[in-house]
This record gives C-alpha cells, sequence and structure tokens, in this order.
C-alpha cells in the first residue's frame, strides 16, 4: 500500500474524555497531540502552539449537554480557530453512541467549512460499539436497549444512526451498508460518491471490525472533513505518511508524593465496577451525597477534601465519588426537582462540587497524579484547576489515554464514564507511577 501526505489533523471534540480518547489514536503512533479545552482564548491559538512541535490539535468545545443552538456556535468557532492554525484535516470527533447534538454539531463544521459532505463512523469494535445496517450495537445490544438508554442526562432511545443524525439537522443522512465496506476501498469511494450525488450529506458507514475500519481509512485517507468516533483514527496513521518521533515528557519533574485521587462522577456500570475493584485493592472511597450536596454543599465540600487530604498523604489511593447506584441518583433528581433543578442541573452541580473537591485536595497534598470517571466531571475538574492544555501521552487500553498538563506540571487519565474494564483504574494508577515515579 502506498501511503499518502500526512495532513495537519483539526479535531473539535464534544467533551474532554472524548478529545484525549481521539488524541491517543494518534499519540501511540508517535503523533504530538495537543488538547485546548473549552475555556482556552481560541484568538491565541496560533501563538499558544509558535515552537511547539504539534501534528494533531484538538479543541474541546464541551458541548455535549448544551442547547443545540450553543452547540452549533462554539463548534463553528472552533473550526475558525482550526482553519486559522493552517489545519488540513477537519474531524468533528463525537461520542461513540452519538449522544449530544451531532446533527448540529456536523452543520456546524460544514457551513464554516463551506463544505457539502462529510464520512460520519461511530464503531468502535475494541470497545464494543459496532454498526450495522445502520443500526448501532454496544457489547451486543441494540443502543436503545443498551445502559444508554437509562442515561439520566442523555438517554439513547433510537438505534438507528442515519435517524438520530437526521432528526438533528435539515441536511440528508445516509448509508453506506456493510457489503459496500467489505468490497473494499475502491467500493467505498465510488459508494460515497453515489450517496453525494444523490444529494446525501452525512454518509454514515456500518463497520463492525478493525479491519473495516482500515478498509474505510484506505478510502478515506485525503479527505478533508470526518464525523464520528475515535476509532477510525487508530488506522489512518497505517495510511498516511510516518511521523518523527515524539517525547512528551522530556523536560518535565513528574515525580508525586503520596496517593492517587480518583475523582467519579459518572453513573456507568463500568464506573461502578471500576470503584470496587479499586476498593478491593485496599483504596479508600468517599462518598459525596447527593442529598447533603443539594443542602449543605460547602459543608459537604470541607468534609470530603479534608478527608481525601489524610488519606492521600497516607500513600493511598484516595476515590471521592458520587452515589452512582439507581435508587440514590433517583433520590438526589428528586431532591433537585423539589429545587427547581433540571437533572442536568443536578449532574453538572454535583460534577462542580467534585471540582472543588479535587482543587481542594491537589492544593494540599503534593500528589501529581489525577483520575477522573466521567466526561462532564473530566472537564469540571479541569476548569476548577485552570487546566486548557493537554499533552497526550500514551494509551492505557483502548481509547483511554495518559495525559499530562504541562502548566502544573499533572499526570492525568480523564476517562469517560462507560469506558473500561473493571481493572481499569488500578491499571492507570500503576501506569502513572511508572510515567511519573516517586519522589
Amino acid at each position: 500500500m502506498n501511503r499518502v501526505p500526512r495532513p495537519f489533523v483539526g479535531v473539535v471534540a464534544d467533551d474532554i474524555t472524548g478529545s484525549g480518547d481521539i488524541g491517543v489514536m494518534f499519540a501511540k503512533h508517535g503523533y504530538a497531540v495537543r488538547i485546548f479545552s473549552a475555556e482556552t482564548d481560541l484568538a491565541t491559538l496560533p501563538e499558544r502552539l509558535a515552537g511547539k512541535r504539534t501534528d494533531v490539535v484538538i479543541i474541546d468545545t464541551d458541548s455535549r449537554l448544551d442547547p443545540a443552538d450553543l452547540a452549533y456556535a462554539k463548534v463553528r468557532k472552533a473550526t475558525v480557530a482550526l482553519r486559522r492554525a493552517g489545519c488540513e484535516l477537519f474531524w468533528k470527533k463525537t461520542c461513540s453512541v452519538f449522544r449530544g447534538n451531532v446533527g448540529r454539531e456536523f452543520d456546524a463544521m460544514l457551513d464554516e467549512l463551506g463544505a457539502d459532505f462529510g464520512t460520519a463512523v461511530a464503531a468502535f469494535p475494541k470497545n464494543g460499539r459496532q454498526t450495522s445496517c445502520g443500526l448501532h450495537y454496544v457489547h451486543g445490544k441494540l443502543l436503545a436497549e443498551s445502559e444508554f438508554a437509562k442515561d439520566p442526562v442523555h438517554p439513547m432511545k433510537e438505534s438507528s444512526l442515519v435517524a438520530v443524525v437526521q432528526g438533528q439537522t435539515g441536511r440528508r443522512a445516509g448509508l453506506l451498508a456493510l457489503p459496500e465496506v467489505r468490497a473494499g476501498a475502491d467500493a467505498i469511494r465510488q459508494g460515497l460518491q453515489r450517496l453525494k450525488a444523490d444529494g446525501i450529506h452525512y454518509a454514515i458507514c456500518d463497520a463492525e471490525t478493525q479491519d473495516d475500519l482500515l478498509t474505510i481509512a484506505e478510502a478515506v485517507a485525503e479527505e478533508k472533513v470526518l464525523l464520528g468516533s475515535s476509532a477510525l483514527a487508530e488506522e489512518l496513521p497505517g495510511v498516511w505518511t510516518m511521523p518523527d518521533s515524539f517525547e512528551p515528557l522530556a523536560g518535565f519533574d513528574l515525580a508525586s508524593r503520596g496517593g492517587t485521587l480518583v475523582v467519579a462522577g459518572s453513573v456507568m456500570p463500568q464506573t461502578r465496577a471500576q470503584i470496587e475493584t479499586l476498593e478491593a485493592h485496599g483504596a479508600q472511597a468517599l462518598t459525596l451525597d447527593g442529598v447533603a450536596a443539594l443542602t449543605d454543599p460547602d459543608g459537604t465540600v470541607a468534609r470530603l477534601a479534608t478527608e481525601a487530604v489524610a488519606h492521600l498523604n497516607a500513600g493511598r489511593t484516595t476515590v471521592v465519588r458520587t452515589e452512582n447506584w439507581p435508587e440514590a441518583v433517583e433520590a438526589t433528581r428528586k431532591v433537585g426537582a423539589e429545587r427547581g433543578m433540571a437533572p442536568v442541573e443536578v449532574s453538572r452541580h454535583l460534577s462542580g462540587l467534585l471540582a472543588r473537591i479535587a482543587d481542594g485536595v491537589l492544593h494540599r497534598t503534593a500528589s501529581r497524579r489525577l483520575i477522573t470517571l466521567g466526561g462532564d466531571t473530566s472537564a469540571a475538574v479541569c476548569r476548577q484547576l485552570g487546566i486548557t492544555e493537554t499533552v497526550v501521552l500514551d494509551e492505557i487500553e483502548p481509547g483511554l489515554p495518559a495525559t499530562m498538563a504541562p502548566d502544573l506540571p499533572l499526570l492525568l487519565v480523564l476517562k469517560s464514564g462507560s469506558f473500561g474494564k473493571p481493572e481499569f483504574v488500578q491499571k492507570a494508577i500503576d501506569h502513572l507511577e511508572r510515567l511519573g515515579g516517586q519522589a
């Protein structure tokens, strides 16, 4: 296979964990990947990149839970910044099950680029996401029958990805089905051209395996607009020319004293299993009581932060978590509703309190290792800590990277709540310890 020239890649992601998810797909192939948060002054992006090796620049708009018009505006503004930075390939990164404002955010990127077509892939086989006949599956279950159907903030009740996108845009969405994908790269190119000629603007591609993704990568290697989840990005570096090696930790002292802080705000069952595994390994788990968090937020933050500092200074892995079992989540939502708060407001309130706890703890300890579980929680913690730039280091498990906040410096794992095996967080702690060492 003849490699094609490697483009300067610009990505707009709708949350911070998704930014790392796609970033590591490039970083593990030697790319220099920098992520900029939603709080970044995008007018200064060219200056912030000046003098720094950067092959992929990612902007997190933190827009998954925003009203659709606000999400559109954020993505369009981020696309402007990527154009000014000189990007050649533009990627609108989404959740791997298309939660959020996918249609409107696709529109925003195409409108800003003056483009009329984009190829979308949601499948992430290594994390159990597959698309067949346009229907999306999560670990073998239809999306509308998976745990995402019960997401308290953004429930997914529709399994057809074409229908999900079409319901959010005035443009037309269509399907490139699995037989065409498996007929080879030339067949995919022809299929995409046919869809475009038929007036389709967003081509949703079926994919069930990594080989399917590789074939799609070969077909779209010179496209200018890509859409969807991160898994396709794992295969594109094998199609493009190779970059020079990159050493992201060179010059940084990341030795840490004390334990690792884990902050968990996700309600996904994967997060619950990961915390249970940590406790079995001797971690100290502290629980943010949802009702107390609504009725006495300052007192709750102060108490948990003090407890966490003591455990971290004693060298223990310390978990600060929300109640993520269904009965407690419902009780918290009920109290929130009595106070006039919608479910998304309750979720963001709890994430904000977790972020305040993390900030207080890290300022009172010498720990330089932080793991967050849940996209909204990860974004809130980064905002509270003033983290606007992270560098992607390497992959711990598929789609789950270690990153670094160079301005602090701090080693991070910012994880989607629905990703990872039960032992993942313990594995991530061990990984960060090896990267940073002990003071």
